[in-house]
């Protein structure tokens, strides 16, 4: 297992990549496959950083992106999340223990709410007649940024600072 702080350099580079998943939704309301095929190939290392046993731990890791992955493409299929929404959250249940993953979802469905009601007044005052498009990955964003600075990235860094 290597030290705390490429532990915590995976750490950080995952939350510039919510960053920068944020940034992509918002600016063309596209999540580039790039960016979540390397999240998603990124969680091996971490993992591996981390400690995480191939069984039950990378495997139970592995079904809870399955299971989220099954749940969010009938949501596409309905057409009520993005291709990218989907890959991006996908990706995130990866990294995210699955307890902790449950209360990235909830963050990022309340962020979801606010961004909702905030554009969809921004829409009507501005007197759009086009339907309203949420760049969802803003939200999820929020949800694994929430969920990595409580959870994630003060373990690792006191980890790093004393090994």
């Amino acid at each position: 297992m290597p030290d705390g702080y490429f532990h915590y350099g995976l750490l950080v580079a995952l939350a510039i990549a919510l960053l920068i998943a944020a940034f992509t939704d918002i600016r063309r309301r596209q999540i580039d496959n790039w960016l979540n095929g390397a999240i998603a190939l990124g969680a091996p290392l971490f993992w591996w950083a981390s400690g995480v046993s191939l069984w039950p731990g990378a495997a139970i890791q592995l079904g809870v992106a399955f299971a989220a992955f099954a749940v969010l493409a009938g949501l596409f299929a309905l057409r009520v999340m993005g291709g990218g929404d989907v890959k991006l959250l996908t990706a995130l249940a990866l990294w995210i223990e699955p307890g902790l993953f449950l209360q990235l979802l909830i963050v990022m469905a309340l962020a979801g709410g606010v961004l909702t009601v905030v554009l969809g007044a921004w829409h009507v005052m501005r007197r759009h007649r086009d339907r309203l498009a949420v760049p969802y990955g803003v939200a999820i964003s929020c949800g694994g940024l929430w969920v990595l600075s409580i959870h994630y990235l003060p373990a690792a860094a006191i980890a790093a600072n004393s090994g």
